[in-house]
């Protein structure tokens, strides 16, 4: 039996609707002080249409835009987020082949390949280098390819400072 639109929902209802676990929903009340659902007696959570919808919009900004916790908190607070907290453009199918565009101004020419260095002692390569005959071929990297990885990277510093920040 559906509930009417209207309704109140249990942190399970919830967490099932939108597909995160129901700690997830808990974590996110201590930050984002905007989801504060009704608490019953033995802490029972009651999330109203208007939590619903905050707890819909959070979800979206976090597990399909890609933005940061502190991106998000900005975007529902009405600022606007710092650049290293939004998400990283989608790139459009055509967009390998074009010209490259203002979002990577300092990426205008593509660096050379560097050649992969002798083995080390012992005929240890360091880590992360390939012997040459294990290197794919060289390819040309499109700008937005270059601009969409250093937002990702961006994206993944900031995360890794939050929790860093956080423990």
């Amino acid at each position: 039996m559906a509930k009417d639109d209207g309704a109140f929902l249990t942190i399970g209802e919830l967490a099932q609707e939108l597909g995160v676990a129901q700690h997830i929903l808990r974590y996110w009340e201590t930050r984002f002080p905007q989801l504060r659902p009704l608490q019953r007696s033995g802490n029972r959570r009651y999330y109203r249409p208007r939590d619903v919808e905050i707890a819909r919009r959070i979800n979206r900004l976090l597990n399909e835009e890609g933005f940061t916790v502190k991106g998000a908190q900005r975007a529902l607070a009405g600022r606007s987020p710092a650049p290293a907290d939004m998400p990283a453009p989608a790139p459009a199918a055509n967009d390998a082949a074009t010209a490259p565009t203002d979002a990577a101004p300092a990426l205008q020419q593509a660096a050379p390949v560097a050649p992969v260095p002798p083995a080390g002692p012992q005929g240890v390569l360091p880590i992360g280098d390939l012997p040459v005959a294990a290197r794919p071929a060289p390819r040309q990297v499109a700008q937005t390819d270059l601009a969409l990885l250093i937002a990702r990277l961006t994206v993944i510093r900031q995360n890794l400072a939050d929790a860093i920040e956080g423990a």
